[in-house]
């Protein structure tokens, strides 16, 4: 059986994810409650508005499952608001913020400007082949400081975009807006090694 990726379905957008990972060799999950929490092998915790969906963590009943389960090593890839989700420190949170502290970086929050100033760039990826991997960067947040344990894989103007500690992972751009499946690729390897198509 292929692995089960579950996807934080408690706001913003989960079907580019979904299509990545199934092309991928995985088995896509949409997780709304602890009980289909409990079911998957993984977690990818997607862009959208980390507050609101810090919120309906809280208000869903999932965020103390959440904790216990990236406590206990499950992977996790975090994009976007995902990363701020997953960070060690939030500068620039709400107070009643919760951030899980499953990777040992430090992020601000809408670090590259607004909406209106969105990017794209292509990134150098350590871990991956030559070809640099087209990136999208939407309100996007940055890693200001990593601990020891954290690879960075990508940087933009010298700052971190990409990041890894163990089998989790965050970026502070949409992989899913691109048809290449290299990180999520990379993210199942790291994690499951052949597994995933078993």
């Amino acid at each position: 059986m292929p692995v089960k990726v579950g996807l934080l379905a408690l706001q913003g957008a989960v079907g580019r994810h979904a299509e990545a990972l199934a092309a991928c060799g995985a088995a896509p999950v949409e997780v709304r409650t602890a009980d289909q929490l409990a079911a998957v092998d993984a977690l990818v915790l997607p862009g959208g508005e980390s507050t609101t969906i810090s919120m309906l963590l809280e208000s869903s009943g999932l965020a103390e499952t959440l904790a216990a389960r990236l406590a206990d090593g499950m992977p996790a890839f975090g994009t976007c608001a995902g990363m701020i989700l997953l960070a060690g420190t939030v500068l620039d949170g709400r107070p009643d913020q919760r951030s899980f502290d499953a990777i040992d970086v430090t992020v601000q929050r809408n670090a590259f400007g607004r909406q209106v100033d969105s990017f794209e760039a292509d990134l150098d990826v350590a871990g991956l082949d030559d070809e640099p991997f087209h990136a999208v960067f939407i309100r996007a947040p940055v890693v200001t400081a990593v601990g020891d344990g954290v690879a960075v894989l990508a940087r933009i103007d010298g700052r971190p975009v990409l990041c890894r500690q163990g089998v989790v992972f965050v970026s502070a751009f949409h992989p899913e807006l691109t048809p290449d499946l290299r990180l999520h690729r990379l993210f199942l390897d790291t994690a499951f090694g052949n597994a995933k198509e078993n």
